[in-house]
């Protein structure tokens, strides 16, 4: 069997992590298929390592925007896929226009289904963009041969929505890299008074409205102010309208930067240093699919206060201190109990660490392949009769 992989709107986030890390632990062969072409960026294909079995493609177009994208999809990946012989192609980015036929799909984005997420961004073009998601990814979803959630709150959140899928589903969750895996952190048996210093908060994610880094900000500040002392850093991209929001709640409660510092993005080659500097690590999201930063923190063996929203109890269970990511007393109560008692530090660490290691992007490779394999094969059974 031959496969074909439609990368044309991966170039950053977790959906380019999952396809470096799903086609890096990969056995083709292994499950019937001889030949896997990629079609991409070339940005995007210098990050996938090269295999025997894999084949490399890309077009001008897939460098251009997406609606250019989006009209090659339509009209050449059909005929690229048949030319190449391909028995399947799979459309990690969710939506989908060819009519070539069978066809797996992946939900990797659920703000297009989560109504009160959308909201936070009024009438703009980020709001528009996820309406036009959202019906394009429910109609994908619909016309698949097979869909892959990354979890149960996930399939169960977009189905309610978008409707009875036709195809087969699979719950598929990713994995985490082993350099995320360090020895958890163990705290001093009896620190000095006059060398204390202070807890490092991190949080690893795109400034956006969604993620709530002013109210995490304001919980700090406000614990900060009590006499406690803690920093908070915050690392990763940003979306313009909630940077600017944040930079205006910092220049109220923190104007000096004492006590929250905003590094903007780091590689993510790198962000395994970052975890190694922190002593807690905080995700307060409250609209996820299956966060790879959960799982990043999870593995480094930090304690973690996290959102009690989407799916962050179902990956984390009971190793985290959950808060409510939209109350700053809810958000401080969380970090103070971690804070106050490194009984509890440790023993949430341990946990969570210990859980992170069922999530291996060999397992994540392992199951994708034979739930990509077994459409393919019955589709090709369906169409001779056997």
């Amino acid at each position: 069997m031959r496969l074909c992989i439609d990368a044309s709107n991966l170039r950053i986030g977790g959906g380019l992590t999952h396809l470096v890390e799903l086609l890096g632990n990969a056995d083709a062969p292994a499950f019937g298929f001889e030949q896997v072409f990629v079609w991409s960026s070339p940005a995007t294909l210098q990050r996938i390592a090269d295999r025997p079995w894999l084949v490399k493609r890309t077009d001008p177009v897939l460098e251009a925007n997406a609606l250019r994208r989006a009209v090659w999809q339509l009209r050449r990946l059909g005929a690229l896929a048949h030319h190449d012989g391909c028995d399947l192609i799979f459309v990690p980015g969710g939506a989908f226009a060819t009519s070539f036929r069978p066809i797996v799909t992946m939900c990797r984005n659920m703000l297009p289904f989560e109504w009160r997420e959308m909201a936070r961004y009024g009438v703009s073009w980020q709001a528009l963009r996820s309406l036009l998601l959202r019906f394009a990814q429910a109609r994908s979803f619909r016309r698949a041969s097979g869909t892959i959630f990354l979890t149960q709150y996930a399939y169960e959140a977009v189905c309610s929505l978008a409707g009875r899928l036709s195809g087969a589903v699979k719950i598929i969750p990713h994995g985490v890299h082993a350099r995320f895996f360090a020895p958890v952190h163990l705290p001093t048996a009896d620190p000095n008074p006059a060398l204390l210093q202070p807890f490092e908060l991190v949080y690893v994610s795109i400034i956006d409205h969604y993620k709530h880094q002013d109210t995490v900000a304001q919980a700090v500040a406000e614990l900060a102010a009590r006499g406690h002392l803690l920093r908070l850093t915050l690392i990763g991209p940003a979306y313009p309208p909630a940077l600017r929001r944040l930079q205006s709640v910092l220049k109220d409660i923190d104007p000096k930067g004492l006590v929250v510092r905003y590094l903007g993005p780091v590689a993510h080659d790198e962000i395994h240093a970052a975890y190694a500097r922190a002593d807690i690590g905080v995700f307060a999201s409250s609209c996820e699919n299956m966060p790879n930063i959960l799982l990043e923190q999870m593995a480094a063996g930090l304690p973690i206060a996290c959102s009690d929203r989407g799916p962050m109890p179902e990956i984390l269970g009971d190793t985290g201190v959950f808060f409510d990511p939209e109350n700053v007393e809810s958000i401080s109560g969380a970090l103070l109990a971690l804070m106050t008692s490194a009984e509890l530090r440790i023993r949430k660490a341990r946990a969570a660490q210990a859980r992170a290691r069922q999530y291996s992007w060999t397992r994540c490779a392992d199951e994708t392949f034979a739930f990509l394999a077994r459409i393919a094969t019955s589709r090709n059974h369906d169409a001779t009769g056997r």
